[in-house]
């Protein structure tokens, strides 16, 4: 039975009723694949713990006998820092709640439970399902339905080990050089292969592939279906960021017949946050991946259709309609467009590193490379949201994370419970007034060259680079089409009744609140000039361009009529 045994779940408390009711339902409910140690002091977890066996959760209590469990937890919790640290209280002990929300808040804490109060509480094993699905996550490995062999730090490789993560998709990478990664090349019997080889482990009857092209992956998945070109769609939105996604909810779910266009992973920006805080409904925080996919079923589940690497590339006027023209060369006609392109990051514009990009320097908050940060000094460069989040979960692995921001702090561009959290996280530093002019590097970034900003002092420093410097709206396909602010966001509603908008508003009556320049045409989220960068705020734009999608068809109706 050890043998079989993955982790162990630790119950830390000097209750000992709740000691053995959490004991016996986790032996009952999970005792086949971990190892249920019950302590009542520190001291006792090393001694009980079997060897070699790594710790999934700590559960410590809370309150009664353990008015001193946040501190217990912690000192244990720094022996283990790869569980998932939760606090068990009672129902009822309601003065744990302000401790446990400061806790959480300062990352000093991952997940809180009651103790179970009946044989198989469901509530509880519910939050334990989480939290071992966590842990799971956190530790990779697993069903591998993709297995993929290339170059460690090829911008390819790095490319699709990051979409094929974001699209929830069980991957297993393997280095070309290493020992595994040859082994699983000769077993499928290829010599010399092009890098990256794909291989779909789901679908035997399909070819391995080697340095696929988008395009060549999302067929052999079976997503290159082919549109219907005399269909009419009742909306096409591009993009499915949590704008995009707030967008196909509510639309397929009012029974518009709606086309989802996607060239990446579902998600956006958003859909690479490791956790999101401060999302409505989820207290102790959601991963944007997550939150992403679980919209995605959603839309699909009531009857959006989503079209997978590809994107929108023109959109033309073709009488009451608009006719949307696509990177593989299809086009459809549609009778409104929500354009939900969002941004992409902002290129850092230092040769030397772009030319490395991959391979040390990443953009956005590459979920898929965190692991890899093992025993490395990683710089995330950024004051922003997503920054914040992207420097907690690297946290996790790399020794050191150091925050470069060109402000003299973050109050002005960041959530206080991020500053917080990041203010308490003891390999974090902040380092303000700073700026990257450089790095150098072979194979693999090596050293990053920062300049004080005050007293142009330069120092050259070893470590890997994360860039997450404020974003460039993905609307050059649209230029000269819909009108465009100077940094090329879109203009809607009233914005598009000044002097400077071009194209102008065509029609006499006011545009609709997030209607852009040519009518029919609506623009959500990140992309659109003026919107809250926050994740509720999007999904929200993208729920009320369904209601003006609605008024739009209802006076073209009238029109025709």
């Amino acid at each position: 039975m050890a043998e079989e045994q993955k982790a162990a779940l630790v119950v830390l408390t000097r209750d000992d009723a709740a000691r053995a009711a959490l004991g016996a339902e986790l032996e009952r409910r999970y005792g086949r694949d971990y190892a249920v140690v019950g302590c009542s002091v520190p001291d006792d977890v090393a001694a009980r713990l079997p060897e070699g066996l790594p710790v999934a959760a700590l559960l410590g209590g809370l309150g009664g006998a353990d008015p001193d469990g946040l501190e217990v937890l912690r000192s244990v919790h720094r022996e283990h820092p790869g569980a998932i640290a939760v606090a068990v209280v009672r129902w009822g002990d309601f003065d744990t709640a302000r401790p446990i929300f400061e806790a959480l808040t300062l990352g000093q804490l991952d997940r809180w439970s009651y103790v179970p109060e009946v044989v198989g509480d469901e509530e509880f094993h519910s939050a334990m399902t989480e939290i071992l699905e966590e842990w799971s996550a956190r530790q990779g490995g697993g069903f591998e339905a993709v297995r993929m062999i290339g170059d460690r730090w090829s911008e390819r490789a790095q490319h699709l080990r990051d979409t094929f993560t974001r699209n929830r998709i069980p991957l297993g990478f393997y280095d070309a050089g290493s020992a595994d990664g040859a082994a699983v090349l000769a077993g499928l019997k290829l010599e010399n292969p092009r890098l990256p080889v794909v291989q779909l482990r789901f679908r035997p009857e399909r070819p391995v592939l080697e340095d696929p092209s988008d395009l060549e992956i999302a067929d052999a998945f079976g997503l290159l279906t082919p549109l219907d070109t005399d269909a009419v769609f009742d909306l096409v939105i591009a993009g499915s960021g949590p704008a995009g996604l707030g967008a196909s909810v509510y639309a397929a779910s009012e029974g518009l017949r709606t086309l989802v266009l996607e060239p990446e992973a579902v998600g956006g920006q958003a859909g690479t946050s490791s956790l999101i805080r401060n999302y409505p409904g989820f207290p102790t925080g959601i991963s944007g991946n997550r939150l992403a996919f679980s919209a995605y079923l959603q839309a699909w589940a009531f009857g959006s259709t989503f079209h997978f690497m590809r994107s929108a590339q023109a959109i033309a006027p073709e009488g009451d309609l608009l006719r949307m023209t696509l990177s593989d060369g299809a086009s459809v006609l549609t009778r409104a467009v929500v354009v939900a392109t969002g941004a992409s990051w902002r290129r850092i514009g230092v040769p030397e590193l772009e030319a490395l990009t991959g391979r040390g320097v990443f953009y956005g908050a590459a979920v898929s490379e965190a692991p890899a940060m093992r025993g490395r000094h990683v710089f995330v460069v950024g004051g922003g949201n997503s920054a914040g989040q992207a420097a907690v979960h690297l946290s996790r692995y790399a020794d050191r994370v150091t925050v470069l921001i060109r402000r003299a702090s973050l109050v002005e561009t960041m959530s206080d419970y991020l500053i917080r959290e990041l203010d308490a996280l003891p390999n974090v530093d902040v380092r303000p007034r700073v700026q990257v002019v450089g790095g150098a590097g072979g194979d693999f970034l090596e050293t990053v060259t920062i300049r004080d900003l005050d007293s142009g002092e330069e120092t050259v420093e070893p470590g890997v680079l994360f860039v997450l410097i404020g974003s460039e709206p993905r609307t050059g396909w649209l230029a000269g089409t819909l009108a465009r602010d100077r940094w090329g966001f879109l203009l809607t509603g009233s914005q598009l009744l000044g002097d400077d908008a071009s194209p102008a508003w065509p029609l006499e009556r006011p545009p609709a609140l997030l209607e852009t320049s040519l009518p029919g045409v609506f623009a959500a989220g990140d992309v659109r000039s003026g919107s809250v960068k926050r994740v509720a705020s999007a999904v929200g734009e993208g729920a009320l361009a369904i209601t003006l999608v609605h008024a739009h068809r209802a006076a073209t109706a009238d029109v025709r009529s």
